[in-house]
């Protein structure tokens, strides 16, 4: 059995479910999964305790739809940068973040509850982005939470894009954790002038990291000693992996994070992005998407 509520976190409408023992917080606006937890476990997804909940601006917590495009619109492939016409400068991590999603579906199927959440008013395209690309995010609770982005061209042009589910993973201490599946990967280094480098062994944290995997396997795991977990990713629809933590210096800029907000978060983003971006024929879809769950360490 399923439970539903509103809640209202500032400004801003948002859905808390519950589907056994999981708990799960999503905002209405840019159906952004705030938080996920499973019973008295630590959270899963990190629920920013800083965050800025206001209407129009992007919530730095939980999962964030970037799409779409994914990060600084210019440093994208001239072929996602071609889809825009505007003059004006473009926002990070896309257009979907800041608007206001509908819940289309709610299903209790027993052994999982399925939610399914889109934006009707994209047809005929975005401001500054005129193409008719539906947009739908489906989350379903069993054991674990998925979360799958499916982008259909109902559109008579090809459209070329990038994006991300930009997830905060809760961690301990992002000093005592460690991802593993990544090792021998080719990452580009993006606080090194965009340089590839080649991953040795696990990746650990001892200072900012902005990186951008390649090829990245459908599995990668945040192994945490200090709460005896490892988190597990497995991915679909997508080659990249972004990885980020702002660490001291970049988090005492950020007004909505905690100076030592670093610490208990760690970004691992399921993207399509550089080399691994998407082109829609007319009628053609894609679905991005990722499973996650937490397991005890032996």
């Amino acid at each position: 059995m399923h439970h539903i509520e509103s809640v209202t976190l500032g400004e801003l409408e948002c859905w808390h479910f519950q589907h056994g023992q999981a708990q799960l917080l999503v905002a209405k606006q840019g159906a952004q999964v705030l938080s996920y937890q499973v019973g008295d476990e630590p959270p899963i997804i990190w629920l920013n305790d800083k965050a800025q909940f206001k209407q129009g601006h992007p919530i730095r917590a939980g999962i964030p739809v970037c799409w779409p495009w994914f990060g600084n619109f210019a440093r994208n492939p001239d072929s996602v940068q071609t889809m825009r016409d505007s003059g004006e400068p473009a926002t990070a991590h896309g257009l979907v973040r800041t608007l206001e999603w509908e819940l289309l579906e709610l299903d209790d199927a027993g052994e999982a509850l399925h939610i399914e959440l889109g934006l009707p008013h994209l047809e005929g395209g975005l401001p500054g982005w005129p193409h008719d690309v539906a947009l739908t995010l489906r989350l379903r609770l069993d054991t674990q939470l998925h979360i799958s982005l499916t982008s259909h061209n109902r559109g008579p042009v090809p459209v070329t894009i990038s994006q991300a589910l930009h997830s905060y993973f809760a961690v301990s201490d992002v000093r005592n954790v460690q991802v593993e599946g990544v090792a021998g990967l080719t990452y580009i280094e993006t606080l090194e002038d965009w340089k590839r480098v080649q991953q040795v062994g696990n990746l650990t944290f001892s200072g900012e990291t902005d990186r951008i995997y390649l090829n990245a396997p459908p599995v990668l795991s945040i192994v945490d000693t200090d709460w005896k977990r490892s988190i597990q990713l497995t991915s679909k629809g997508s080659r990249s992996a972004v990885i980020w933590n702002p660490w001291i210096d970049k988090a005492a800029t950020l007004d909505d994070m905690a100076s030592d907000g670093w610490q208990r978060m760690l970004c691992i983003e399921t993207a399509n992005v550089m080399d691994d971006i998407i082109t829609l024929t007319p009628g053609a879809s894609h679905t991005m998407g990722v499973s996650i769950s937490s397991q005890k360490l032996a």
